[in-house]
């Protein structure tokens, strides 16, 4: 059997580790012989549309190396929804054609629940079109919230910054409470599930112990019951701490932050439910606030990675080429917990089908009782996750992040038609 190229795209939000799948599938692939060529797509599916593919034969081993402790996406990404076939055949046709152009035989889209749903799309095109083709999603998702997988590469690297932060603010403020900020709040990331918040609980233990409040977009806000919890917070312990996430909904099931505006994927835009939450509890207990808005920070803090996460990212993308190269079309490499203490996991195939567009919210066991914090089986479940260190190695006192400018291959065909 004579070898066929590969091409490797990421998709979506990056991650602290998604580079680390990136060099773990380039490092998998180089060993096989039934490959020759591994292309990076640049800036996700548009790169494969655009013919615009990144030769990786020139990453030298020391390269390869740095990549994966490096944080961002070594070949961009996107936010692309494709169409229906039915809707859009032109697109996939395009796709067919560079294919077929450069020889790629196995594609591998590293991404969440829409690229799982594009993957899948390009898995059945092909085979419908007679092409040769094995399609393989990778999972990445720093909310967590793909189906089919116990966890998702990116989620264990967030969850443990956001907790090593409201640890760390807590400090702060407690120190500060008497004559100063009163209530501190922190929106983290999640636009329709709270793991990201339910990973801050990680934080402390007890109800005197930040995070004192979070707020979960699995349950409508309850503005009575938060506001008593936060002043008796205050009264307690002078302060309270409170962590939000950016999906964060009304009784009415409306975002409280939501701006209007919609993403390329047709999502709600958001931004500002810690702020929405901050000026409520100014104006209704006239308490003096704070508030923090991580963003970006959150998923791209490579230097405080976790070293499980940084493992399951490299495992994924060994698999995902393992599972190319035995012909498992449409399919994911899940991760599967074998046992909580100690921890134990396997990677196991995932039929596309049972991933894509679909969302793994938190489950009602894994709250406090009020609601307001994360029972005992969600810290069994996060605390895993975000054990071990991963540092990148530090130049002048700074992580030692490198640039890889990787030359693109020479196009075949004609330019694509963008609508």
């Amino acid at each position: 059997m004579r070898p066929r190229n590969l091409l490797y795209a990421q998709s979506g939000g990056v991650t602290a580790v998604i580079n680390a799948t990136a060099a773990a599938v380039i490092a998998a692939a180089r060993r096989s012989r039934r490959i020759g060529k591994i292309f990076g797509a640049r800036n996700g599916i548009l790169g494969a549309l655009r013919e615009e593919l990144h030769d990786t034969s020139r990453l030298q081993s020391g390269e390869l190396k740095a990549l994966a402790w490096t944080p961002g996406g070594v070949f961009g990404s996107c936010r692309v929804k494709l169409k229906d076939p039915e809707q859009d055949r032109a697109t996939y046709e395009r796709l067919l054609q560079v294919f077929a152009a450069h020889d790629i035989g196995y594609f591998l889209y590293n991404g969440g629940n829409d690229s799982a749903d594009t993957a899948l799309k390009i898995a059945r095109f092909a085979k419908q079109s007679g092409y040769p083709l094995v399609c393989v999603a990778i999972p990445k998702t720093v909310d967590n919230d793909l189906e089919g997988t116990d966890s998702c590469p990116g989620f264990g690297s967030v969850a443990k910054y956001i907790a090593t932060s409201v640890r760390e603010a807590a400090l702060d403020v407690q120190a500060m409470a008497e004559t100063s900020t009163k209530v501190f709040v922190i929106e983290v990331m999640g636009r329709h599930t709270g793991w990201i918040a339910a990973a801050a609980g990680l934080a402390g233990n007890g109800r005197d112990e930040a995070p004192h409040l979070i707020l979960f977009p699995e349950r409508p806000f309850a503005e009575e019951a938060f506001f008593e919890a936060v002043k008796s917070t205050v009264a307690r312990l002078g302060h309270c701490v409170v962590v939000v996430s950016e999906g964060l909904r009304d009784g009415n099931g409306r975002f409280l932050a939501e701006t209007g505006h919609k993403d390329a994927f047709g999502h709600a835009q958001l931004g500002g439910a810690g702020q929405v939450i901050a000026e409520l509890v100014r104006g209704r207990l006239g308490l003096k606030v704070h508030w923090a808005l991580p963003d970006y920070l959150q998923r791209s803090a490579r230097h405080l990675a976790s070293r499980t996460d940084l493992e399951q990212a490299r495992a994924v993308g060994e698999a995902a080429v393992r599972f190319a190269l035995a012909g498992m079309n449409g399919q994911m490499p899940g991760i599967e917990r074998l046992s909580d203490r100690p921890y134990r996991w396997r990677i196991v195939p995932v039929p596309l089908e049972k991933v894509a567009n679909r969302e793994k919210k938190l489950p009602a066991a894994f709250l406090r009782r009020d609601g307001f914090g994360i029972s005992a089986k969600a810290r069994a479940y996060l605390a895993p996750l975000i054990e071990g260190e991963a540092y990148p190695p530090f130049r002048d006192g700074l992580p030692d992040y490198r640039s890889f400018r990787l030359p693109l291959a020479r196009k075949k065909l004609k330019a694509w038609e963008e609508a």
